[in-house]
């Protein structure tokens, strides 16, 4: 069954919902489907990471009828064979709002959380966590020391003609020395797979080597998801491959796409082949990262 076949549940669709709790909304979209395109081995990936998901729109309610509304928080492993299609993932939320549990907020809550872990594990065949953040708490900065990518070109000389994927694009260069780069994109735009409504966000990679990466052939390259249809994750997996192809087998390597949110959701997937503590803030349940630069 093709992609679009999976998703045609809910696509272009009016969904009548019971506004009750109903797990059986959960939709997982195999991962192979794209990676197989860009030899990427799912049974050996060349990356370990995660995606992560806030939820800005969560609602439930006390056995009593007391609304409480408050940022979801998902992460789950890379490595897992599915994701989850995130329309069906907001109509799944959707159906906790006129749902009553626990007598108290906290146990509310509680519940509320094993329930998403449970049916997101269950559908995705991967461990999920989840957590509540409060509405009010402080965001904790990311990705602090990354440079802005602009600042190596100059975008009035620059010309940009393609806006579909061209690993082309990309030029290296061997230097004298191993150095490491931090670099940001904040021009990030491809379109959903499905819905094919455009998804902006921001991109950040660092990268560990003796060899270079022309950071105007990076910025051309960046340029060209513009119309390009893929989910969140698969973007940022095809920009690992593609720089991780350019550089020497023991080189380190991160990505992380931060998406902007839609529909009250936003999708933060994360590949790294090194140990690295860079996304630990993000990666942290307990705690608001500030998830780009448009947030």
């Amino acid at each position: 069954m093709s992609i679009d076949d999976i998703a045609a549940r809910f696509l272009g669709k009016n969904v009548v919902l019971s506004g009750f709790y109903d797990p059986s909304l959960i939709v997982p979209i195999p991962r192979i489907d794209n990676r197989k395109k860009y030899n990427i081995d799912d049974d050996k990936l060349p990356f370990k990471g995660f995606d992560v998901w806030h939820a800005y729109e969560f609602s439930v309610l006390t056995e009593n009828g007391v609304p409480i509304t408050r940022v979801l928080k998902i992460k789950y492993n890379c490595d897992s064979k599915f994701i989850v299609e995130s329309k069906s993932l907001k109509l799944y939320l959707n159906s906790f709002n006129m749902s009553k549990f626990g007598k108290t907020i906290p146990e509310c809550l509680n519940i509320c959380k094993n329930l998403i872990e449970k049916d997101l594990s269950d559908k995705l065949l991967v461990k999920v966590q989840a957590n509540f953040l409060e509405n009010v708490s402080d965001r904790v900065e990311i990705f602090e020391d990354f440079e802005n990518i602009s600042e190596y070109i100059n975008q009035n000389d620059i010309v940009i003609t393609e806006y579909n994927e061209a690993p082309q694009i990309l030029q290296v260069q061997n230097s004298n020395s191993i150095s490491s780069y931090y670099l940001k994109f904040d021009s990030l735009r491809s379109n959903c797979r499905v819905t094919h409504q455009p998804d902006f966000g921001d991109v950040f990679i660092y990268y560990k080597s003796q060899k270079h990466i022309c950071e105007k052939s990076l910025f051309k390259y960046l340029c060209s998801f513009r119309s390009e249809y893929h989910f969140h994750e698969e973007c940022c997996e095809m920009i690992f491959k593609r720089v991780l192809d350019l550089l020497d087998k023991e080189d380190d390597l991160f990505v992380c796409a931060l998406y902007t949110r839609r529909g009250g959701i936003d999708i933060c997937p994360i590949r790294y082949n090194f140990e690295t503590n860079l996304a630990d803030n993000l990666i942290n349940l307990n705690k608001f990262a500030r998830c780009g630069i448009k947030q």
